[in-house]
């Protein structure tokens, strides 16, 4: 049995698994991309992943992620620490569900991510303390609320190589741009000129690692006017270089 409370980072490989606990995966930083029993979410920053008991589920991070995780013993373990809150938790964690944390929630897991969570007393009380908050009451995340990631990703997609406008991602949905830009930063976690650049640069290292064309090309092909432009995003980005994307994408041709 791992420890209660911890911290973890993913990224792009996949992880796809069951164990014999629940578990709770509070997004911190990044965008972990999860599928509980065939039912998919995007956890990050204010949202939380709840996994039960047995279910199968996956998850990985296309560019990084770090969670802090807690690790439920079993029943027992919840009458012994949450006294008349362990009903309503039981019966939170025991269907899958991404839900939405509240301000106050939010700062706790905030506080706790920066905690000696090592400690087993801060880690015992920290994870008592996030399930009686969460089974007071959390905002559960209804399909109908979301925008729509994959239309809006595939619209980006396709226009890589022109200017891109909140204004046309916002028509898409159905919104305002104010009302947009807040609502996509709350369900992504980034705002969308930040997602819009990295979708550039995503596409750009994969054409990198998939064709021969000239780097100068590729800048273009992705949005951005100069070589030199595509190549210090890159390295702010990813912090690696066209040359070395390259060099990785031949390495592995040769595995």
């Amino acid at each position: 049995m791992p420890p209660i409370l911890s911290l973890r980072h993913y990224n792009h490989d996949p992880i796809i698994h069951s164990h014999q606990h629940t578990q709770l995966v509070f997004g911190l930083r990044g965008q972990l991309d999860f599928e509980i029993n065939g039912q998919g979410s995007r956890i990050h920053q204010q949202l939380l992943a709840v996994v039960p008991s047995e279910a199968r589920h996956a998850c990985h991070s296309a560019d990084g992620s770090a969670c802090l995780v807690v690790d439920i013993p079993d029943r027992v373990w919840l009458q012994q620490h949450l006294g008349h809150h362990a009903d309503s938790a039981q019966r939170l964690l025991e269907q899958p569900a991404a839900l939405r944390l509240s301000p106050a929630q939010s700062q706790l897991v905030s506080w706790l991510s920066a905690s000696p969570i090592n400690d087993p007393v801060i880690s015992h009380q920290g994870a008592t303390l996030l399930l009686a908050s969460l089974a007071a009451g959390c905002e559960p995340i209804k399909e109908s609320q979301l925008l729509p990631l994959a239309a809006l990703e595939t619209h980006i997609d396709r226009h890589l190589a022109h200017p891109l406008e909140v204004r046309d991602l916002a028509r898409l949905a159905g919104l305002s741009v104010q009302r947009f830009h807040a609502r996509f930063v709350s369900e992504t976690g980034y705002t969308p000129q930040a997602f819009i650049r990295l979708r550039r640069l995503q596409q750009g290292r994969q054409l990198l690692l998939s064709t021969p064309l000239a780097v100068g090309e590729i800048a273009l092909r992705v949005g951005y006017a100069s070589q030199s432009a595509f190549t210090a995003a890159l390295n702010r980005q990813f912090d690696t270089t066209p040359r070395a994307i390259r060099r990785e994408g031949r390495d592995k041709s040769r595995e």
